[in-house]
């Protein structure tokens, strides 16, 4: 499907919320996904109507929306994104809860397959390196708030330093 190829950001955005939305109530209205994002309900139906063009939803006015099997398959993608971006932003950069919501939903329509899976890589792996660990977050965290590295960092270097400098 070359339509679904490549949606707008606006787009993704209204997926994503039929998709929350469908997860919280199962039952979702055009007024509700209003709500949801904040918009007034002429830009929702103009939305609506060219999603239902695209095949990703089932929509009729005054009706109940549903995604259909691909609308949902790239919902859950964008989802995807989101969450891992949010959590990236939050939890690894140390960024407040607003501005990594906000940072991520931005992010969220210009990242690449490929970037993201890299991104994803990288979370896992600061989870599962004993080197890396919360301790080393948490020191990018104090980094970021002081502008200076920790104490711990210059024993960190000397023991990095004696490791791939080669011995005489």
């Amino acid at each position: 499907m070359d339509e679904t190829a490549h949606l707008s950001a606006s787009l993704e955005d209204y997926l994503e919320a039929i998709y929350q939305i469908v997860n919280k109530r199962q039952a979702v209205r055009a007024k509700d996904i209003a709500a949801e994002l904040g918009v007034k309900a002429p830009s929702v139906t103009g939305a609506l109507r060219m999603l239902a063009e695209k095949s990703l939803i089932n929509y009729a006015p005054y009706d109940i929306i549903t995604l259909t099997d691909e609308g949902n398959r790239l919902a859950r993608d964008v989802v995807k994104r989101h969450s891992t971006l949010h959590h990236f932003l939050k939890d690894i950069l140390g960024l407040d809860e607003q501005e990594a919501q906000d940072g991520a939903c931005k992010l969220e329509h210009a990242i690449s397959p490929a970037v993201l899976e890299r991104l994803i890589s990288f979370i896992d792996f600061t989870q599962q390196c004993p080197r890396v660990g919360t301790q080393w977050i948490q020191e990018f965290k104090t980094f970021c708030q002081r502008g200076t590295m920790g104490a711990d960092c210059e024993d960190c270097i000397k023991d990095c330093l004696t490791k791939v400098t080669p011995r005489q």
